[in-house]
């Protein structure tokens, strides 16, 4: 038995056993890695070599950007941005057959974007749009299902950590150009759920009794701008150079802090303290797990597991579609286990070499690992958007996944849009000249 096939059992195995056990992913992926070098080095120099991953794995000047975006993520969930970012989609949408759905589609890709988190604007959403679609008559079952599958939008469109996660691994594909190349396959997530929400809602005569006159749109817009210019700002800046991803997610804390602080003044001092600390146990999960993945890495490379994988797809198929498929299909079986920053931290090292002999870029297979495992935050058994989207509802899970299915595939053929066709991820960071 080869060394490579012989450590990636050990640490397919032992995480595996680890993960059902409950140990935290962290920990699974610092033991598992150990033990399956450890055949290969003694005790000592394996000690020595995991710490040193680890320590150089977190000393990034980039990785602090996930720190500042999570605090100002979790400000502006507190700061009462959801109520009025709900209104300003409420506009948007306007009287088209189930305008509360497109609502919802609207706000969540807005909200998600500007907090940075699917579970976030699941929640916030659906506790706020929920009672409403109710008293129009909406289904419980089909406004939940909008809900969920739309959620996990803010987690393509920036700011995004999962995003910044993966420029790391990757040996440091750019952050703005993965900004900018998450805007189309997010848009498009939402754009395809919309859709089908608009069949529905069509057949089954949803329609929104509320008009807004002009003046009353307008104020709406008004009171929403402040957030919106949250993304302009931050996000603009990093693309257009004026400021790197982690000087603009220290921007993004200020803006936040004067926004809920001083001009909706929706938080006080006293809860501002609770906020920085959810933010700081939440930067020490992610932190640790950066570091702890980073021994993987070099326990893979220096086994050779990679080029082991890479040589049983090839020895499957020649054929780029074949292979493409294949990797999409156990992505998609990952996601539905495990959450989204270990899984880019374990498979990219993994599935990036074998796309790029293809011509895919790390731009490309950046974007496209980022949509496939948000999937799996709206799918059973183990997705956390799905169960928060339910919970909120206050609904049975096999009564919303029925109306989900639709969603499903039309999200899965936008997935098929990002894997085999550069140009939905590469345009625009192209036309940015990335």
């Amino acid at each position: 038995m080869s060394i490579a096939l012989f450590s990636g059992l050990i640490i397919a195995i032992v995480l595996i056993v680890m993960l059902l056990a409950g140990v935290p992913i962290a920990v699974s992926l610092g033991i598992s890695s150990i033990l399956a070098i450890l055949p290969t080095l003694n005790f000592g120099a394996t000690v020595l070599t995991a710490t040193q991953r680890i320590f150089s794995g977190i000393s990034i000047f980039t990785l602090l950007a996930i720190p500042f975006f999570i605090l100002a993520g979790n400000i502006m969930n507190k700061g009462g941005i959801a109520i009025r970012l709900i209104n300003f989609a409420k506009v948007l949408t306007g009287r088209v057959p189930g305008s509360l759905a497109h609502t919802n589609a609207v706000a969540n890709m807005l909200f998600g974007a500007i907090s940075g988190s699917g579970v976030a604007a699941a929640s916030a959403m659906g506790s706020i749009i929920g009672p409403v679609e109710k008293e129009e008559g909406y289904d419980d079952n089909f406004a939940a299902a909008v809900n969920v599958a739309t959620a996990p939008t803010g987690l393509l469109i920036p700011p995004s950590n999962v995003l910044i996660t993966y420029s790391l691994v990757s040996g440091g594909t750019s952050v703005a150009a993965l900004f900018m190349g998450g805007y189309i396959p997010g848009i498009l997530w939402g754009a395809a759920c919309m859709a089908v929400a608009f069949f529905y809602a069509k057949k089954h005569g949803y329609k929104s009794s509320v008009r807004l006159t002009f003046k009353e749109a307008m104020i709406v817009v008004w009171q929403a701008v402040p957030s919106l210019l949250l993304i302009i700002i931050v996000i603009g800046g990093i693309i257009a150079g004026v400021f790197t991803a982690t000087e603009g997610s220290a921007i993004a804390v200020a803006y936040s802090l004067i926004l809920s602080l001083f001009i909706y003044r929706t938080i006080d001092l006293k809860e501002l303290v609770h906020i920085l600390i959810d933010s700081a146990k939440m930067t020490g999960i992610i932190i640790f797990l950066v570091g702890a993945s980073n021994i993987m890495a070099w326990v893979m490379t220096f086994t050779g597991i990679p080029e082991a994988i890479s040589s049983a797809l090839l020895g499957i198929s020649k054929s780029p579609v074949v292979i493409l498929l294949i990797i999409n299909i156990f992505l998609l079986f990952v996601g539905t286990f495990m959450d989204i920053t270990p899984a880019v931290l374990i498979f990219t090292p993994i599935f990036l070499p074998i796309c790029q002999s293809f011509g895919m870029s790390a731009l490309q297979f950046g974007i496209m690992i980022t949509y496939n495992l948000c999937i799996g935050t709206i799918t059973p058994p183990v997705g956390n958007i799905l169960f928060v989207g339910v919970k909120v509802a206050k609904v049975k899970l096999e009564g919303v996944i029925k109306p989900l299915l639709s969603y499903y595939a039309v999200i899965f053929a936008v997935l098929m849009l990002v894997t085999f066709i550069p140009a939905v991820s590469t345009w625009l960071p192209g036309l940015a000249g990335y």
